[in-house]
């Protein structure tokens, strides 16, 4: 069995392989997503104002350029180095940078907002809650987290994406699995959306979910 560092090793040389695709391909994507907008507008929303945001697991930063341009502090973080220079390429105004949510780059209580936009797909089940945890950990009290995933209960193995040969596990969730490592984590899950698919020129063709979660308020006593 591979160990979890040779895993988080194989994701970061599957992306940066496929990484100039990767953007040509998505990068303009929100276009022809109009609930990923709407979700992403109520994020907006939410968290302008409140602080330095990061669009997790960030790619080519579609999401983080979205969010810039709707007036809020936001940052970039991906695993893949490749990913990372094609993000500072196409928003040269935002900040990028390298990290992984199992073990992320930043101090407790940084952000004031996290999207994650299907950050987790790749991290099988058993390193779920360290992420979230990781996510919480990141988050101010009171701060927002939007993730989304795949919903079902597959494994979806890709060799090829775009004409690049990579090797990628995509895994797929069940709803009830993700809320319940949220709130074990110090979430509070506060909307679950679903989707269909875009029809199959705009994105691969499974069943989605959006989760909105605010990390608990503790107070002392």
């Amino acid at each position: 069995m591979a160990t979890t560092e040779q895993k988080t090793g194989e994701v970061r040389v599957g992306y940066d392989f496929v990484a100039e695709e990767y953007a040509s391909h998505l990068f303009d994507e929100l276009r022809q997503k109009p609930l990923d907008c709407e979700l992403l507008d109520r994020f907006a929303a939410r968290v302008k104002g409140a602080g330095l945001v990061c669009d997790l697991g960030c790619g080519p930063g579609q999401v983080a350029h979205y969010l810039r341009d709707r007036g809020v502090a936001v940052c970039g973080m991906d695993l893949s180095p490749k990913m990372v220079e094609q993000a500072r390429r196409l928003s040269p105004g935002i900040e990028f940078s390298e990290g992984d949510m199992l073990a992320l780059p930043v101090a407790d209580e940084n952000w004031a907002g996290i999207a994650a936009f299907y950050a987790i797909v790749n991290l099988p089940p058993d390193d779920h809650a360290l992420a979230m945890r990781e996510m919480c950990r990141a988050l101010k009290p009171g701060g927002w987290l939007l993730l989304s995933f795949h919903v079902g209960g597959e494994i979806v193995h890709v060799d090829n994406l775009w004409g690049c040969a990579t090797a990628l596990d995509f895994y797929f969730f069940r709803t009830g699995q993700v809320t319940e490592c949220l709130r074990a984590a110090g979430f509070s899950v506060d909307e679950l959306i679903e989707r269909e698919p875009y029809p199959p020129e705009v994105e691969y063709q499974s069943r989605r979910a959006y989760i909105f979660a605010c990390k608990q308020v503790t107070t002392k006593s």
